[in-house]
């Protein structure tokens, strides 16, 4: 997945870590959950991008020595 893919999951991030401290702020458990939740759906696809360009770049040095 490329540059914009990464820029979506960081924003998705930082979207979940504003609506969890809105909840906090406005004492909302629903608003604070939902915005744990984004972060952490965020952080998954971001394991998930760093696993795959690792894989890439191992396939591409095996590619390179051969």
């Amino acid at each position: 997945m490329g540059i914009g893919d990464k820029a979506k999951n960081k924003a998705d991030e930082l979207a979940g870590q504003a609506k969890e401290k809105a909840g906090d702020a406005l004492d909302n458990d629903e608003m604070r959950n939902e915005g744990q939740a984004d972060q952490a759906k965020a952080n998954a696809k971001q394991a998930g991008e760093k696993l795959k360009d690792a894989g890439d770049d191992l396939k591409d040095r095996v590619t390179d020595d051969n």
